[in-house]
């Protein structure tokens, strides 16, 4: 019977309307196996506290000023001291041992339970922001899964959430990818607009690897553009990547979106992307991730 089941998800992945037949040694079939294992693990994760949050710190490369450009005008200037932090999901397992995201996050996607851990990681970053963040002018970026943007529910969520804590909405910065975003281009423009009607801020991930990714920021009000790692990585060596990072950047300065650079590993990606004017970089040349609190 779990061959059988196995082998249905792996004809739906594969477009439907087929016939996939389970062999013994199919390893995909046996990777479906183990994600489908994967779904009671997160359910007693969650209800046993199992998870626990990371943050990774994204430094500006220059002092912003209240006179910088920006497509929304209701949205305060960002202290000029102030940081950014990247909230991380981690899971430890029966051991006490770090579980890496992508162990776990693949099986949540696809059993639809990231919502759930979305939620997980907002309410309790909200709880203990007293204790880990105090008075510090900082903005936390929180991912949002695409189950989490179809949730009619999660705006009702979160807003209950700031009613229980008192957060400054402004200070939290929520992140979606732009594969996600452009899947369901109507929906991501409202979920975003009900967001920023609330005061928060929001970022586009992974920028870049969509097609036609200029022509959809017309249609995503989004304050931050993440420009994907991938052309981050190479940006010294490789020509082509460095002209697509400064495209990306030329277009978000008009657009008055700022821009940051994942994956800035080392000191000759930083000094590049500096050069090109890009806003904020994150990646281990800046700070590696570390337990929040």
């Amino acid at each position: 019977m779990t061959s059988a089941d196995a082998a249905c998800y792996t004809a739906k992945n594969r477009g439907r309307n087929r016939v996939y037949v389970a062999q013994a040694d199919d390893q995909e079939r046996l990777q479906q196996r183990g994600q489908m294992q994967w779904v009671s693990r997160i359910s007693q994760a969650l209800e046993s506290d199992w998870f626990c949050l990371y943050v990774q710190r994204i430094a500006a490369l220059a002092k912003l000023t209240v006179g910088v450009a920006s497509r929304r005008e209701d949205i305060a200037p960002i202290p000029e001291n102030g940081d950014h932090y990247e909230v991380l999901v981690r899971l430890r397992d029966e051991q006490g041992n770090l579980v890496q995201p992508m162990a776990f996050i693949p099986a949540a996607e696809r059993y639809n339970l990231m919502h759930l851990i979305d939620r997980w990681v907002i309410s309790t970053l909200f709880r203990n922001w007293t204790r880990v963040v105090g008075d510090e002018q900082s903005i936390y970026a929180i991912n949002l899964s695409g189950s989490s943007i179809n949730d009619d529910q999660f705006i009702d969520f979160l807003y209950e959430q700031f009613t229980l804590y008192p957060i400054s909405p402004q200070r939290i910065c929520f992140e979606i990818t732009e594969t996600v975003a452009i899947a369901n281009l109507l929906k991501a423009k409202q979920f975003i607009q009900s967001l920023q009607r609330m005061g928060c801020r929001f970022a586009l991930d992974d920028f870049g690897v969509g097609m036609s990714s200029f022509a959809y920021l017309k249609s995503l009000p989004v304050d931050y553009l993440k420009i994907d790692g991938s052309f981050i990585r190479n940006i010294v060596d490789d020509p082509v990547d460095n002209a697509i990072v400064i495209a990306i950047t030329q277009i978000g300065s008009v657009m008055g979106i700022q821009t940051i650079a994942e994956f800035v590993e080392n000191d000759a990606i930083l000094e590049r992307i500096t050069a090109l004017g890009i806003d904020y970089a994150q990646g281990y040349c800046i700070a590696v991730p570390c337990p929040l609190g």
